[in-house]
């Protein structure tokens, strides 16, 4: 069996893929970990508008960058502009297929999405229960890595982000990927336990900015709870795949997000709420929700390009602490 690697523009049943025999790659991690300023550059020479989400454009051009055999665009459930994505990708001669969130979210809707995802990889819901359950052994184990963050004083919220962001594909290699992870957690065990004075949520997608963790750090505050992140990581370990990708509440709007989001605040005992937000972004409007809700501190920061904080942004995160902390 050949070895395919398959793209994938955001968090779907990466289970069926693996159940395939192939490779899933999360082109987020191949643009954010890879030369991002010129994937960006080389999706503008291809002709992408300055005012498109740089993360459209990096996924564009790590795309055409990766040795894809096909790339999965998620239709419905994610950025408004993936159908465009996934038309240019087209145009450059890379095969498609669709996944969709039903917008109905419900368990028959999804149901049927998942089985056409499972016919066209030819694979049964068998085959993909047994990857199911290997990687939820791993999920366990993340599981505990995200208590360890704001139960135990033992995580920071960069390495939290890390581990959590990377569960979406695994880094196309579970085994490899639950070894390190577990190297990982025995070093973090031995660690003496440090609280933060300032317990922060980071909310939305995955920061743009390479060095938000460590200067809320250096403000002593701590990242504990990573709200996408988390719900890449699939940390509710339902039996059933449907059920597992129907309660996971990113595809499914602001007030399935905000469901989960309360109830982690108080979980937690949060303090300080960062919300980040990309510029261009529809998700901008759902911030507006975001913040009505949550009755407690909350900055919105917002991000354009790959690098580290500005002046401007760096001046809002240390003003926030100092009014707040």
């Amino acid at each position: 069996m050949t070895n395919k690697r398959i793209g994938f523009t955001s968090s779907f049943p990466v289970e069926v893929v693996y159940a395939a025999g192939y490779t899933p790659v999360d082109l987020n991690n191949i643009f954010v970990e890879g030369n991002s300023t010129e994937y960006i550059r080389k999706a503008e020479l291809k002709g992408f508008p300055r005012t498109i989400c740089a993360w459209i454009k990096g996924n564009f051009a790590a795309a055409l960058s990766a040795n894809l055999d096909e790339v999965i665009g998620i239709s419905q459930g994610d950025c408004s502009n993936g159908i465009s994505l996934t038309a240019m990708l087209a145009e450059e001669g890379l095969p498609i297929y669709h996944f969709s969130f039903p917008q109905e979210r419900t368990y028959e809707a999804l149901n049927v999405e998942i089985r056409k995802l499972e016919e066209h990889f030819e694979v049964s819901r068998d085959e993909v229960m047994k990857v199911k359950k290997r990687l939820d052994d791993i999920r366990i184990k993340l599981i505990t890595l995200d208590e360890w963050t704001w139960k135990e004083g033992l995580i920071t919220g960069k390495e939290n982000h890390y581990w959590l962001v990377n569960s979406s594909d695994f880094r196309g290699n579970p085994d490899k990927f639950e070894e390190d992870l577990t190297l990982f957690m025995e070093e973090a065990s031995k660690r003496n336990p440090s609280m933060p004075k300032h317990r922060c949520a980071y909310l939305g997608v995955p920061p743009i900015y390479r060095d938000l963790y460590d200067r809320i750090e250096e403000l002593d505050g701590r990242v504990i709870f990573n709200e996408v992140q988390r719900q890449f990581s699939m940390p509710y370990l339902c039996s059933d795949i449907v059920e597992q990708y129907l309660v996971y509440t990113y595809p499914y709007g602001v007030f399935a997000r905000l469901e989960d989001i309360l109830s982690q605040l108080n979980l937690r005992k949060i303090d300080m709420v960062i919300s980040y937000t990309q510029s261009f972004c529809h998700l901008q409007i759902d911030n507006i929700l975001l913040k009505k809700h949550i009755k407690i501190p909350f900055l919105n920061l917002e991000g354009d390009r790959p690098e580290e904080l500005d002046s401007r942004t760096l001046l809002q995160l240390e003003s926030f602490f100092e009014v707040y902390g």
